[in-house]
């Protein structure tokens, strides 16, 4: 299985290519609105991804030395959810609120997505 740096790294060009389509959503369709929220979600939810990346291998460090870890960064993620919610609500003209919200859970869904295909992929080269 991947490890989670090489995932970050696929989630990264995954985000690219989605904030494109939506800016293209965002300057062709009428529901530009959305394609802002599914952006500004998608922004925010690989930004907490990263702080998952990075406090995971604060983890493994830790716990090879010995060492306790306080937490894995749940209230800065959380906190930054709450920030992505409030861009979209006090700037209703522009973000779409449950587009972002869908948008924040889209680094998750790459993350099954991918996983999925990497045991697909490893059950197929082992037949």
């Amino acid at each position: 299985m991947l490890d989670l740096h090489q995932i970050f790294i696929m989630q990264k060009k995954a985000l690219f290519f989605l904030l494109a389509l939506c800016v293209l959503g965002w300057g062709i369709t009428p529901y530009g609105s959305i394609f802002l929220g599914l952006g500004l979600g998608a922004f925010f939810g690989t930004y907490n991804f990263w702080i998952l990346t990075r406090r995971m291998d604060r983890f493994d460090r830790n716990l090879e030395v010995g060492k306790k870890t306080a937490s894995l960064g749940t209230a800065l993620r959380f906190g930054s959810g709450v920030a992505a919610a409030a861009v979209a609500l006090t700037l209703p003209q522009y973000f779409h609120l449950i587009s972002t919200i869908v948008g924040l859970m889209i680094p998750y869904v790459f993350l099954f997505v991918g996983a999925f295909v990497s045991l697909v992929k490893k059950s197929s080269n082992g037949k």
